[in-house]
């Protein structure tokens, strides 16, 4: 048995759950989120949690029992609270800007990079060199956020970049004169 898949979820009172053909339809105070489940699992609500139960012992409806479970719990989570990630730019004229609905990242190229903000997620700079970016969807957070990131991921030998808020740079020694 799956150890993640066997625990109950928590449902916090300001949330509803709704299942309808396949759907699990996660409604809170920030926002609606629907997740598809294959028919190998049973999702159900009993008072306030929810249990995924599977209906075989194959392979893949193991590896599965555990995914959805995690994604389910996101969900809920991310409904009531939102999912938050911070971004760093290191290095001499690296910054962030928001321009209108598109994030603005100089980060020592010749041209600035763009990137549209999706509808859901928002950005917020807290100062020229720090942004963070919040949203309900946990998966959309930290694809932006990867993205971003893959800019100018962070170099060992000056420590330059971007980089996520508590990431650490392994740091290598430079070259030694003769």
């Amino acid at each position: 048995m799956s150890r993640i898949g066997k625990k109950a979820i928590d449902i916090p009172k300001d949330v509803s759950i709704k299942m309808e053909n396949g759907n699990v339809i996660v409604k809170g105070k920030h926002g609606i989120l629907e997740q598809n489940v294959l028919n190998i699992l049973n999702v159900n609500q009993e008072e306030n949690k929810l249990v995924i139960t599977r209906n075989n012992d194959a392979k893949q409806t193991r590896a599965y029992h555990g995914l959805i479970r995690a994604l389910l719990q996101n969900m809920v989570k991310g409904v009531t609270e939102k999912f938050s990630k911070t971004l760093i730019a290191e290095g001499v004229g690296y910054k962030f800007q928001v321009d209108k609905n598109k994030l603005v990242v100089n980060a020592g190229f010749t041209h600035p990079v763009e990137f549209p903000i999706p509808e859901d997620l928002a950005i917020k700079v807290e100062s020229p060199i720090k942004i963070s970016i919040t949203g309900i969807d946990k998966e959309k957070v930290g694809f932006l956020a990867s993205k971003i990131h893959d800019v100018r991921p962070p170099e060992p030998y000056k420590g330059k970049g971007i980089l996520y808020d508590g990431e650490k740079i392994i740091r290598k020694a430079g070259k030694t004169g003769k």
